[in-house]
């Protein structure tokens, strides 16, 4: 269990009884707080990798709890919760500075999917784990880098730990007891990434009621990781090159620059060379951020990696407990000879689902729920199965038959399907992590 607690934040007994005992049997610890002020009083004294509030409180509301969050503890992220699904209370909380939000009433597991992306773990947690000759080597070059305040990008598959070697490089560095501030360029909103990035004053724009730092003023002093960046619309991009190159930042509808002591960092699953000759991203960006580039080997290419890693997962898990599982011969050649397509991220979800289904001591081979097996369903997630199923492959369908229609432009596709491009590259992505085959006629782009 990470030493780090999510902290929740509600004023109904009822619901933060609830919440937290939605929690308690997960991997985290669970504290929780009635009020703004007693929230502000944990934060100081116990830590803490996430606070879920709600919004509607006395006497600090939610948003006030964020922004106080947001000035002493920059790098711990928050979600907020809302009883109103519209979609400007989203924009709202997300320019406010929110990592997240959840809309009332939710399901439990969208709780728990919510605490599992954002959790912020304490930096001994985050420690890579290298045993396979790839990653030793991979450590290596990345904690000599760490010294230097060079511009690093981290490529590699979905779910290879890019975001882990970032911190790990952040930790190694001496802007270590600085803040480490990361934001996802493919999961926010193009409309809402300029002002989550750069800040606003008020009145900048409708619903602008107070002045907020962005993630460059957050990360002052420390590091800033732009996570995906290859999916930053161009326009954007050319803002994000003038703030690294000249070192300083203006908020939206701001009179004043404020100057910028940050190192930066990206990441990208994509191959961001070919994506500067395909007109997808600026060269001159491409150059400025790649001045030392890392490459993350998939999980099937150091396979040395793979039961160290299942080994240390369990023993997460089950951090606490007087006897934790071991893994069985066959097991261990099970999970050995696995393809791990979504690499550690589809490994810990194997290593979870198969925590559930085993008995005893031992992990056997027959224990591993690997993905989309379907032997270990109950009846009632079996009758659900060929439903998820059923529109995973609608969905995927759709996509495929629509670019097709367009010829492979995304841009024409994404019109066909009424969603954004970034949304539809993003849905791409996910089906690929996923194992889709996209057929090459509907993966080519024509310009």
């Amino acid at each position: 269990m990470s030493d780090a607690a999510v902290l929740i934040v509600e004023d109904d007994a009822n619901l933060r009884q609830a919440l937290s005992h939605t929690l308690d049997s997960g991997e985290y610890p669970v504290l929780t707080a009635e009020s703004g002020p007693e929230a502000l009083s944990i934060l100081g004294s116990t830590p803490v990798g996430l606070v879920v509030s709600d919004i509607q409180m006395e006497p600090m509301s939610g948003h006030e709890l964020l922004g106080c969050i947001r000035e002493d503890y920059p790098d711990l992220p928050a979600v907020l919760m809302t009883a109103y699904g519209t979609i400007q209370s989203a924009v709202d909380v997300m320019r406010n500075g929110a990592a997240d939000y959840l809309v009332k009433p939710f399901e439990a597991k969208d709780l728990i999917d919510t605490v599992d992306r954002h959790m912020r773990s304490k930096p001994d947690s985050d420690q890579p784990l290298a045993v396979d000759a790839k990653s030793v080597e991979l450590l290596r070059v990345a904690r000599r880098v760490a010294r230097s305040e060079a511009t690093v990008t981290i490529s590699g598959e979905s779910g290879t730990g890019k975001e882990v070697i970032a911190r790990f490089i952040h930790q190694n560095s001496e802007r270590c007891d600085q803040p480490f501030v990361a934001i996802n360029c493919a999961a926010i909103p193009e409309n809402m990434l300029e002002a989550i990035l750069f800040g606003h004053e008020k009145g900048a724009f409708t619903g602008a009621n107070k002045s907020h730092a962005g993630k460059f003023e957050q990360a002052n002093g420390g590091t800033l990781l732009l996570d995906e960046i290859s999916e930053m619309d161009l326009g954007l991009q050319a803002k994000i090159l003038r703030v690294i190159q000249e070192r300083e930042v203006e908020r939206i509808g701001g009179e004043r620059t404020i100057d910028l002591d940050v190192r930066v960092l990206a990441t990208t699953n994509r191959n961001l060379r070919q994506f500067v000759d395909d007109g997808k991203f600026r060269e001159d960006l491409f150059y400025r951020l790649n001045v030392f580039p890392l490459h993350i080997p998939p999980l099937r290419q150091r396979p040395a990696d793979i039961v160290p890693l299942a080994e240390m997962l369990i023993a997460r898990l089950y951090d606490g407990h007087d006897v934790i599982p071991q893994l069985s011969d066959d097991a261990i050649d099970a999970l050995s000879e696995h393809e791990w397509t979504g690499n550690v991220r589809e490994l810990e979800n194997v290593i979870q689902r198969s925590l559930i289904l085993h008995s005893g001591e031992t992990i056997a081979a027959g224990d591993l729920a690997f993905e989309n097996s379907g032997e270990h369903c109950s009846p009632d997630q079996c009758a659900g199965a060929p439903l998820q199923d059923d529109l995973r492959k609608t969905e995927f369908n759709l996509i495929v038959d629509a670019l097709r229609e367009g010829g492979g432009n995304k841009t024409e596709t994404a019109a066909r399907l009424g969603i954004s491009p970034r949304t539809l590259r993003y849905k791409l992505a996910r089906m690929r992590a996923a194992g889709m085959a996209i057929p090459d006629s509907a993966s080519k782009t024509t310009h």
